[in-house]
């Protein structure tokens, strides 16, 4: 009797250990076919994009790029798109203004974050977790509501004796506003260097280090900045790239301020404003469009493969 009660135990163990295998592989198949589908609808537009910029148009019997799927498989690839954007554009001064201002912008992000978190996270003085608070209030607003301020406080910096007096330097029948605050690399950087997002990361990577390191360095006689500049940055590092990383693809991208602030100064205009004159008022061509999209992406594409480890770990380390 006992061997029998034994072997149905064995066999109940059995077909338990087989039902919870069944479930967990069913469960794992779910989740990879919804990860699958998340990661087909995030590709597909770069590779919609990219099929159509290495697409000839002056194929026979003309192309259209809403032939799908045929558009996603070219019958004749060329670059012919991208030289005759490099010819249009001039993508080499647009590619410059990019650089600047998304190098100024990075920089400038990095260091306000890092000088605006450090007390947040670890200095204690009334009201810190109001301004916090406030701080992070922020980051619910959109970045649109800011404009007409921004535009305005950069309006009147040329009133300031320290900018210049009043130096407006473009006809007003073109731009009445381009004067020292407008109109200039600046006037695109200044407004977007302090963000509650970055203050935000910075102070959660710097909460993640031992309180026990800081008051060691205090005893051996450290400032506050120099805690800051040798302890706190250096082991902030993957924090710092992600920030940097999310900072550039952010000022690159952008659009709408740049285009507000560098109205009438064309000379400065960033490849993200440069590549949608592709499109004129009478005339549309969706692959030189695409091809300058591609151009664009490439640089960024490039950074975010080579920082990608720091970047993951920056992320890491915010949410804990």
């Amino acid at each position: 009797m006992s061997v029998t009660q034994d072997r149905i135990v064995q066999d109940e163990h059995k077909r338990a250990v087989a039902r919870a295998k069944s479930k967990k592989l069913l469960n794992t198949i779910l989740i990879y076919a919804f990860l699958v589908l998340v990661l087909v609808f995030a590709v597909f537009p770069f590779l919609w994009t990219l099929a159509i910029s290495f697409t000839d148009k002056s194929a026979t019997g003309g192309v259209s790029i809403y032939d799908f799927p045929g558009s996603l498989m070219p019958r004749q690839i060329t670059i012919a798109n991208f030289i005759e954007v490099f010819t249009q554009l001039k993508i080499a001064q647009p590619f410059w203004n990019s650089v600047v201002i998304s190098l100024f912008t990075v920089v400038g992000t990095l260091i306000v974050s890092a000088l605006a978190a450090y007390p947040l996270a670890r200095m204690d003085f009334p009201g810190r977790n109001i301004l916090f608070g406030a701080i992070i209030a922020t980051l619910v607003l959109p970045t649109e509501t800011a404009f007409i301020v921004n535009t305005m406080t950069l309006k009147n910096l040329a009133n300031l004796p320290v900018i210049g007096g009043n130096n407006c330097f473009a006809p007003s029948s073109v731009a009445p506003y381009v004067c020292q605050g407008l109109g200039t690399y600046w006037s695109v950087v200044l407004p977007t260097i302090a963000t509650g997002f970055g203050i935000f990361l910075l102070r959660q990577s710097y909460l993640s280090i031992p309180q026990a390191l800081l008051e060691a360095a205090r005893i051996d006689g450290a400032t506050e900045t120099q805690i800051l500049w040798r302890i706190m940055i250096p082991l902030s590092m993957p924090a710092m790239t992600a920030l940097g990383i999310f900072t550039l693809v952010n000022t690159w991208n952008a659009y709408v301020w740049p285009k507000i602030a560098l109205l009438g100064a064309q000379n400065l205009e960033p490849m993200s404003i440069a590549v949608l004159k592709l499109k004129g008022q009478y005339n549309f061509d969706p692959f030189n469009i695409a091809a300058g999209a591609v151009i664009m992406m490439v640089p960024i594409l490039i950074v975010f493969l080579s920082a990608q480890k720091l970047f993951l770990r920056g992320l890491d380390g915010a949410v804990k």
